[in-house]
């Protein structure tokens, strides 16, 4: 079961550099969380360190075998765990909630979370995934990204226990890698598309460092995401794409 067991540690470097080692010494069990009150040098995307204030915000790690997936679908199982992040805060906003490709949680143009999945190999095989989740419950000062990152609590006025939040957050998880793992990956992919921040807006791109006019149109079970261009529709992959500008 997503969720059992549940490892609180008040104080860690990483939750899932803590989870992989359990991988690695060969002590993993599938559906095993660790969650955080603290993160000394919390994993983002493209090696950037995740920021949070002690005890404020939902810092876990889930531990799932992956070996009835198939490599195929690594993408289908960031987005059922998008779509179980987007799930649990959707129970508490109602409106404005978008998943960011890859699988970043935005609220209208400002960040409420995002996750980091890291796979590991048999051979040949992919054996296992450590999914790292960050949202954004209780923080209300961001440091230098007040235009950039959000919280429940600005957005709703609420403060909220972050560790009862992680164990329902869990619950909500666990439908949707039931969903995966019992082959509804063409619902998983519709939701996810249902769901993507700026779909035909006009978007602004950095493909391999080039500024380009773009509108995003879908993701696809690769997780590609095509756009628009003034020359014609294309496919990207994330390694190729930046939202913003790279800083020079």
């Amino acid at each position: 079961m997503i969720g059992e067991p549940f490892v609180h540690l008040p104080t860690i470097d990483s939750t899932n550099l803590y989870a992989t080692k359990l991988i690695d010494s060969k002590m993993a069990v599938s559906g095993m969380a660790i969650q955080a009150d603290v993160q000394t040098a919390g994993k983002g995307q493209r090696g950037k360190q995740w920021e949070s204030l002690p005890g404020e915000n939902i810092l876990l790690s889930l531990i799932l075998d992956t070996h009835p997936l198939g490599a195929e679908k690594t993408f289908l199982l960031s987005m059922a765990m998008a779509l179980g992040c987007h799930d649990f805060l959707g129970v508490f906003l109602p409106e404005g909630l978008t998943i960011k490709w890859p699988n970043d949680l935005y609220w209208r143009d400002r960040k409420a979370g995002g996750m980091l999945i890291e796979n590991k190999l048999q051979g040949q095989h992919w054996r296992w995934a450590v999914v790292g989740i960050g949202l954004n419950i209780n923080q209300t000062q961001f440091p230098g990204l007040e235009k950039k990152a959000v919280s429940l609590q600005q957005i709703t006025g609420k403060k909220f226990d972050h560790l009862a939040m992680g164990k329902i957050l869990l619950k909500h998880l666990s439908l949707r890698w039931e969903a995966l793992v019992s082959g509804r990956a063409e619902a998983i992919l519709a939701d996810y598309n249902a769901q993507l921040y700026a779909k035909n807006t006009p978007k602004d791109l950095w493909i391999k460092g080039e500024k380009t006019a773009c509108q995003p149109q879908f993701v696809d079970q690769k997780g590609q995401l095509w756009v628009k261009t003034q020359n014609g529709e294309r496919a990207l992959d994330f390694v190729d794409v930046a939202w913003e500008a790279p800083k020079l």
